[in-house]
């Protein structure tokens, strides 16, 4: 039963980070999703000292607090110090990220978090954090948090697919129907960090970055619209973590690092399985 819940939790941080990168994709803003799963840790080592607790809320809210932060001074410094976007992500997420391995270095000994921790998580322990409902085994709490998660994730994109869509494809052209692209970014940005921090503490930064990346960018290997792109990112993410986990297995290595590996594997199958295709369309036009 552990392994399910495992497979799960992946499986469940997978589809939601997947259907928001698959707009940062579209907005070729892909490394935005690294740069804040990064420069959240300054926020957790704070929170944890003030709070003395992996569990508390205020963990959430300080990371979700550096994760708008980091979102904000990409922006300032990409439209006010005219600087490129790229370098403003790395400027960002370094020095943010920087402040908080320092922060762990000086009180690793009154916290109980780590570098390894940050990079790779706990999501081996997910099953052991239970949650209760008087006497009564509801299941491990993650598993509700990124359940929940998610169904915020879904409505959102349901309820703005048209101005998230419009935004994504033409910034220009949506601005001049007095769309408010701004707005958008934000709520999208908005989701984005809280949806990381959430997912930090169970998978770790490689995994979060992994799956924010490489199972849109699969599907978009395959498809370019947009609707189509979302089930295929959903199914390959469920796909990476199920494969991850038994690679994991295999192996006896990490089992977020399995999930980011077995992604990868997909992508490069995907890649080639594309490569073979124009080959043969050619060959084949080419002998008519």
């Amino acid at each position: 039963m552990n392994d399910f819940w495992i497979i799960l939790e992946g499986s469940l941080v997978a589809v939601s980070c997947g259907l928001l990168g698959a707009y940062l994709i579209l907005r070729k803003m892909a490394m935005v999703g690294d740069a804040i799963s990064h420069a959240v840790l300054p926020g957790i080592v704070i929170a944890y000292l003030v709070a003395q607790s992996r569990s508390s809320i205020l963990l959430l809210l300080g990371a979700a607090l550096f994760g708008l932060l980091s979102t904000f001074l990409i922006e300032i410094l990409a439209k006010k110090a005219r600087i490129q976007s790229d370098a403003s992500i790395g400027i960002t997420f370094t020095w943010l990220f920087a402040i908080g391995v320092i922060l762990v270095s000086l009180y690793s000994g009154n916290a109980d978090i780590d570098q390894d921790c940050v990079l790779y998580g706990d999501i081996a322990f997910v099953p052991l954090d239970t949650l209760f409902l008087g006497e009564r085994d509801l299941g491990p709490t993650p598993i509700w948090l990124q359940g929940f998660n998610l169904f915020l994730v879904i409505a959102m994109i349901r309820i703005g697919y048209r101005g998230f869509l419009i935004t994504s494809f033409d910034p220009s052209f949506s601005s001049g129907l007095g769309i408010k692209t701004d707005t958008w970014h934000y709520v999208l940005m908005g989701a984005v960090s809280f949806t990381v921090v959430l997912s930090f503490n169970a998978v770790g930064a490689i995994l979060v970055v992994a799956f924010l990346v490489v199972p849109p960018a699969t599907a978009y290997l395959l498809s370019n619209q947009l609707q189509t792109m979302m089930i295929y990112t959903v199914i390959f993410g469920v796909l990476s973590a199920l494969i991850g986990f038994y690679l994991a297995t295999w192996w006896s290595a990490s089992i977020s690092g399995a999930m980011a590996v077995a992604s990868g594997i997909l992508f490069l199958g995907v890649l080639v399985y594309q490569k073979l295709l124009r080959k043969r369309k050619k060959f084949l036009a080419i002998t008519n």
